[in-house]
């Protein structure tokens, strides 16, 4: 069965063309992706992603219960502080990819990916025993708003006294007021860009989006949907859960060993991933720029020496760099900067170079 966000009539309001993804029905794009990925890059985007998941955990061991179900350092938070972090099975695969924001020293949210929200809330229930602490899936009671892009905080400060300024990357402000609701602001995305996401009651989602959208109408703002999301996140090389990270892809094979502390402690996972890393990974992932003419899509054979060598994971045209890029999981000895590839198109290799990650990086 399909869900809605509560910004479902709004979308079909500014003539978003609406498409099922992840069991929700949501705008894949209004004005034109490249139009909206420019916006974001050069100006604004507003994105609906309250198809996210949000989980709270509460209690005296919600430290010692987090740090032994995700792979980063729970304990390096602050108060209002954000952390992107892998979560593993035993076997080292990826059950997902979330942020984790710090309320309190016994109280903190978790932020999930849509497809993944009833998976994850069962491992994490799964995970509890001999742990003093409760588990709570909060998704269906929050709404969420990303406002993405070099201009963000100049549109969000003309509806809110929040001290905008003041919330440096990765860390929130718990409560705050937007255009007159109480709000959780974040200065957080998936874009590559500087911005803000906005956590919210569902019945004034509505509200809020129409108060940013009125706020950056001289700014060049736009509504921005799920087609330029995709690929801004490409050109941050930011990866995305079932294509870079999967139950079958390990944090360290999808380059994510910076989130993975193997020294904090036992950890799902971690001797797996230990392991991984003190004999050397078999592959790894690495980013690509097509030479001959193609784009490049997720499962397309990478052929190396004349053999399959890999998978793409993810491919699209680069708007910013107007190039086609992707990223592929490759046999290690074929992932070095500067090797040669070929992406099988449709039946015919298209060239392919490995290139430096990420593709995209913002100024400042």
């Amino acid at each position: 069965m399909t869900q809605k966000t509560p910004l479902y009539d709004i979308h079909v309001q500014y003539g978003g063309k609406i498409i099922e993804f992840g069991g929700w029905m949501l705008p894949v794009q209004y004005s034109g992706i490249i139009a909206e990925h420019r916006a974001v890059r050069e100006k604004a985007g507003l994105f609906d992603v309250s198809h996210m998941g949000e989980v709270k955990v509460n209690g005296p061991d919600a430290l010692a219960y987090l740090q032994k179900a995700v792979t980063n350092d729970v304990a390096r938070l602050a108060d209002y502080q954000v952390q992107y972090t892998p979560m593993c099975y035993p076997d080292g695969g990826t059950v997902d990819d979330l942020l984790i924001y710090r309320c309190g020293a016994q109280e903190y949210l978790l932020v999930i990916n849509a497809a993944n929200i009833a998976k994850d809330y069962d491992w994490l229930k799964r995970n509890t025993a001999g742990f003093n602490v409760t588990v709570d899936n909060v998704s269906s009671q929050t709404a969420q708003l990303a406002l993405q892009g070099p201009l963000a905080q100049t549109i969000l400060s003309q509806i809110t006294q929040a001290p905008l300024d003041k919330i440096g990357y990765y860390w929130f402000m718990r409560s705050v007021q937007v255009a007159g609701r109480q709000v959780m602001l974040s200065r957080t995305g998936y874009t590559g860009e500087d911005g803000f996401e906005i956590y919210c009651r569902n019945e004034d989602a509505a509200p809020l989006w129409e108060a940013i959208m009125t706020a950056g109408k001289n700014q060049g703002l736009l509504p921005a949907g799920l087609g330029c999301r995709d690929t801004l996140r490409l050109e941050a090389c930011l990866p995305l859960y079932g294509h870079e990270l999967s139950p079958q892809i390990s944090p360290l094979e999808a380059g994510l060993g910076y989130f993975v502390k193997l020294d904090k402690g036992d950890f799902n996972g971690r001797e797996v991933l230990l392991r991984q890393k003190e004999q050397g990974l078999t592959r790894k992932l690495a980013g690509f720029v097509l030479t001959d003419r193609g784009v490049a899509r997720s499962e397309y054979p990478v052929i190396a020496a004349g053999r399959q060598a890999g998978q793409v994971t993810s491919g699209s045209y680069s708007p910013t760099l107007d190039k086609n890029l992707g990223l592929a999981l490759v046999e290690t000895e074929f992932a070095g900067q500067g090797q040669k590839l070929e992406i099988e198109i449709r039946g015919k290799n298209a060239a392919a170079e490995v290139i430096a990650r990420p593709f995209y990086k913002r100024k400042g």
